[in-house]
């Protein structure tokens, strides 16, 4: 028997498998429930086919979790192709009509012709569980930013001076308005009884808090139409600030106790910058495993922090940000790298030179990232 290649088109709910041979002739096609069954079926007729069996896939995790863990228990490897790899390649292909199918035959015909792609591995239990803890942090603070834009919405309606005086992105001003939301219940409180109000809510700074609330009540007399129900609604987004404070908070907690864990925790947050939710985010995007990459080079090109070339004809040097890479990754990259201009000498006198040297902020700083990527790989 023959080598044989096959390409699945992972989903949700079903799978399409697609088996070709040397020739590129399909030998199975066939669409499978995402359910541990009739993958194990699908993989004992495939292995049917063939001595040899190489596969590929669309997902690395998600609907495709399921099956991926299957085939790697049974020792048989996975490589990872991009959607839009599959996009780009589909359309050397005869015919414009779109299928699972047919994605499923471009996958097995992918994985036959080409060299560079990566095997789908089992990942450390460590890293799994931080690219979940830091996904769903990801989440939270994104609903923390959502809510907190429509507090500001509302409070801007009825009492857009007090929008102006306050942070709502700290705990203490929305623990004001959960009580306060009016200025002219904050004018009849009065600066000396909301001090106390605030203390007794342990409210940090609410000397300054109360005097900058009265203040901004004092400048306003006028009620403006549904202020009635828009400060109920402002109580209401307030309160779910908080609680998605606390939960993040909460969360923050167990990515740190969980990145403790890992062996290179220590290596990793001596970075001047990396700190643990940065560096727990790195070991999620990129699974803390360099023998993947080869060389510092890939590390920052999948980051998106090396420049690609764009040479053609007589123009070369030609050099722009790549459009392929992890946003992940270089968010983490370039967030750690403005913090260590503030706290390390050695990073704010390089980034001072590139500056020096006509740079703008951006490009100072993406050099920066550049050269501590290479320091991050030999550490």
């Amino acid at each position: 028997m023959a080598a044989i290649w096959a390409g699945i088109d992972a989903g949700k709910t079903p799978h399409h498998c697609v088996a070709i041979d040397e020739s590129g002739r399909r030998l199975l096609s066939r669409r499978v429930a995402n359910d541990e069954t009739e993958v194990l079926e699908l993989l004992a007729d495939v292995l049917a086919l063939g001595d040899e069996v190489a596969r590929g896939m669309d997902l690395a995790d998600g609907g495709a979790a399921l099956a991926i863990a299957i085939l790697l228990n049974h020792d048989q490897p996975v490589h990872y192709i991009s959607g839009q790899a599959i996009h780009r390649a589909s359309e050397s292909y005869r015919g414009e009509g779109k299928t699972d199918a047919k994605d499923a035959a471009v996958i097995a015909d992918q994985v036959r012709v080409r060299r560079d792609l990566h095997p789908i591995r089992v990942g450390d239990e460590t890293v799994i569980d931080l690219k979940i803890l830091t996904g769903r942090r990801m989440d939270l603070v994104a609903d923390r930013t959502r809510t907190v834009n429509r507090l500001r919405a509302q409070l801007t309606g009825i009492f857009p001076g007090l929008e102006r005086a306050l942070d709502l992105t700290n705990t203490g001003p929305l623990t004001l308005l959960t009580g306060y939301q009016k200025p002219a219940a904050i004018r009849r409180l009065g600066a000396k009884r909301l001090k106390t109000w605030l203390r007794n809510r342990k409210v940090r700074s609410a000397d300054q808090l109360a005097e900058a609330a009265v203040e901004a009540a004092e400048r306003q007399h006028t009620s403006p139409p549904g202020e009635k129900l828009t400060a109920q609604l402002v109580h209401t987004l307030a309160r779910e600030a908080m609680a998605l404070n606390q939960q993040v908070a909460e969360l923050d907690k167990a990515i740190e106790a969980r990145f403790r864990d890992h062996h290179t925790f220590e290596v990793i947050t001596s970075m001047p910058g990396l700190g643990i939710i940065l560096g727990a985010e790195f070991l999620a995007a990129t699974g803390g495993d360099m023998s993947v990459f080869g060389t510092p080079d890939r590390l920052a090109g999948f980051g998106g922090v090396a420049p690609v070339p764009r040479d053609s004809g007589k123009i070369s040097g030609n050099i722009h940000r790549p459009q392929r890479y992890n946003r992940r990754l270089q968010r983490v990259f370039y967030t750690s790298a403005l913090f260590s201009i503030r706290k390390c000498e050695e990073s704010r006198l390089f980034y001072d030179r590139k500056r020096a040297e006509g740079k703008r902020h951006t490009q100072a700083v993406l050099a920066l990232v550049r050269r501590r990527v290479n320091v991050l790989w030999a550490l």
